[in-house]
């Protein structure tokens, strides 16, 4: 249907230029006899050039209307408010900037095409960037009712890739203890989806992991889940884009990435690390204690040994490089907790006997 609409448009354009001009160029060009001074015989022939070429470029400007379509349709109803009063206000100023412009000689009428389009898109661009302050700013200007429910602070938990692919955060949300709003951001479904059709078999498992767990997300969980089609356009990076959206909405960021964690810290955005809360959760062990460790490799430093306790827990043993491949009783001599994880030092138990 849009087809036609395009090919008619350029048809009347064709028709009304060649009614109107052609027999001014036949005239101009010294041929001034029937048909070729007729008007009429000048809009056929306008209307069959121009069907010509809307042949041609047809399929550009449908190209053009579908992306435009699919732009709009992609973004949110208040973010499409904000850029079209932007455009009308730039239209607005580009119009009182006529009367003046229009006195320019010769290139007037185009510097004022001109204008009006750069104002125009200034206007949407600018708005549109400025979206989240303009609505914050519209509540206090005009005389709106207070919602009955507001949403309170920290109510959005707003979830990143790789707590997404780690799996864990389905077993949480399951047994309750995260509540509120559970947020998908569009941006990052799009992530995952390009994971999951990587080439790379690992990557590949990787995404399509993260998938079935937010299906079981929403499938199983009794929070609700809510997917945001918001994102920002001004911004690559997912992580950038996850603190910017946890801003808007006054929500918290689930990950388990340390470095977003110390960026979201930095930026002052509430972060839920559930490697901190695996951490919170396991066995407190204190130095003195006494555990069985399966020293399996080597240790950065010289003549240590590491091994792991069955939660996953990182173990060095000072001087156990000797004892690879074996289980040593170990004491504990110091524990260092981070939000990377949980590390144990100790020594052989039979060393301290020694000494």
């Amino acid at each position: 249907m849009i087809k036609r609409i395009v090919q008619l448009f350029f048809i009347v354009i064709g028709i009304l230029l060649g009614y109107a001009l052609v027999p001014l160029l036949f005239q101009a060009m010294g041929i001034a006899r029937p048909p070729f001074d007729s008007p009429y015989f000048g809009a056929v022939l306008g209307g069959g050039v121009f069907l010509a070429v809307a042949g041609w470029l047809v399929n550009y400007i449908l190209s053009l209307i579908r992306w435009v379509e699919d732009r709009f349709s992609k973004m949110p109803l208040p973010d499409m408010i904000a850029g079209i009063a932007g455009l009308v206000f730039g239209l607005i100023i580009a119009y009182l900037l006529t009367p003046t412009v229009v006195r320019i000689p010769i290139v007037g009428t185009v510097v004022q095409i001109f204008l009006s389009v750069l104002f125009g898109y200034l206007g949407f661009r600018i708005s549109y960037a400025k979206r989240e302050e303009i609505k914050s700013i519209l509540p206090g200007k005009i005389g709106h009712k207070e919602k009955k429910n507001p949403v309170r602070p920290g109510e959005y938990k707003i979830l990143d890739t790789s707590v997404i692919i780690d799996g864990r955060i389905a077993d949480i949300v399951s047994t309750g203890f995260l509540d509120g709003v559970i947020v998908i951001p569009s941006f990052v479904l799009e992530e995952l989806q390009h994971i999951a059709d990587s080439s790379d078999v690992l990557k590949r498992n990787r995404g399509r992991r993260g998938l079935d767990i937010l299906n079981r997300i929403q499938k199983e969980s009794a929070v609700k889940v809510q997917i945001v089609d918001r994102d920002f356009e001004d911004v690559q990076e997912v992580d950038s884009k996850l603190i910017r959206l946890a801003k808007a909405m006054q929500g918290k960021v689930v990950t388990n990435d340390f470095n977003l964690n110390k960026v979201c810290e930095l930026q002052g955005v509430p972060v839920l690390n559930i490697n901190d809360l695996a951490n919170a959760v396991k066995p407190v062990v204190l130095p003195g204690e006494e555990i069985v460790v399966h020293v399996i490799k080597d240790g950065k430093e010289y003549g240590q040994g590491v091994g792991y306790l069955d939660d996953g827990t990182m173990i060095v043993v000072e001087g156990g490089r000797e004892y690879i491949g074996t289980h040593l009783d170990v004491l504990v001599t110091s524990v260092l907790q981070t939000s990377a994880g949980r590390m144990i030092f100790a020594k052989p138990k039979l060393l301290e006997k020694a000494l």
